[in-house]
């Protein structure tokens, strides 16, 4: 009684797992799917985009001063003869650093130096820095 009753439910189920139709498949995709991956994309350019921006590259340093005026009057005459230049003014303390220019490779900056040099004869240089691939126009 045991083993008839063994084989009937062993039957049952294989029978019960077993499939019928093998040759087709179909699959209901869900329209919104294509919405949440066009929203997702979207998401991702706008939170990436500010990593994309910075990028490293080179800047010529202008002055490197702890006297504040002196690194403002700088500022000011580089904008007067170069207005299409970007002017980077920043404070490390004690010294003010004043660099310029967004140039992606070290020939580009060494070309633009003498440029430079001419204004402020000593002290201008080329140094690394993270620089802006698609900078915002300069206010002043």
């Amino acid at each position: 009684m045991k083993r008839l009753i063994i084989i009937l439910i062993s039957l049952i189920s294989v029978q019960a797992f077993a499939q019928t139709d093998t040759s087709s498949i179909i699959v209901h995709k869900d329209p919104r799917i294509d919405l949440l991956i066009k929203k997702q994309i979207e998401i991702n350019e706008v939170t990436t985009r500010n990593a994309r921006r910075f990028v490293p590259g080179f800047r010529i340093l202008v002055i490197n001063t702890n006297d504040r005026a002196k690194a403002l009057n700088a500022k000011t005459r580089l904008y007067q003869e170069f207005p299409s230049l970007n002017l980077y003014l920043m404070y490390q303390a004690p010294f003010y650093k004043l660099k310029a220019g967004n140039f992606k490779d070290r020939q580009e900056a060494d070309d633009y130096l003498p440029n430079i040099q001419r204004l402020f004869p000593s002290g201008v240089y080329v140094v690394r820095d993270t620089i802006e691939v698609n900078p915002e126009p300069p206010s002043n």
